[in-house]
């Protein structure tokens, strides 16, 4: 399992873009996307807090693990790890700093380190 930016070249595996929000800029039919899973990704109102002034990354993340334990999301959170051990996945942001992100931690989430 890997992570890329969704605006770079595709270089194998299944390509899962794992943002709410559907990249600027970017066309859907470039993408090459294998799958949108956007029920992974912070939900609005968590991503409104952490770009506004009372945003610290720490206080985010333990809000988005909270998310990440909705039964739904874990639904979606299984099928990424079916997707992970069946071939080489790649989640795909849009983020500048993917290390500083909600990306982080998915990977944790998913069984991997960032």
């Amino acid at each position: 399992m890997r992570v890329e930016r969704v605006y770079e070249a595709p270089d194998g595996g299944v390509r899962v873009l794992v943002d709410r929000l559907w990249p600027r800029g970017l066309k859907k039919e470039d993408a090459q996307l294998d799958r949108w899973a956007k029920e992974v990704a912070p939900s609005a109102e968590l991503r409104r807090w952490f770009h506004g002034p009372q945003g610290e990354y720490e206080e985010f993340a333990r809000r988005y693990r909270a998310e990440l334990d909705d039964p739904e999301v874990q639904d979606e959170l299984a099928e990424l790890r079916e997707l992970a051990e069946s071939g080489e996945l790649v989640l795909l942001t849009a983020v500048k700093e993917p290390s500083h992100s909600h990306v982080t931690v998915l990977l944790e989430r998913l069984g991997q380190s960032g």
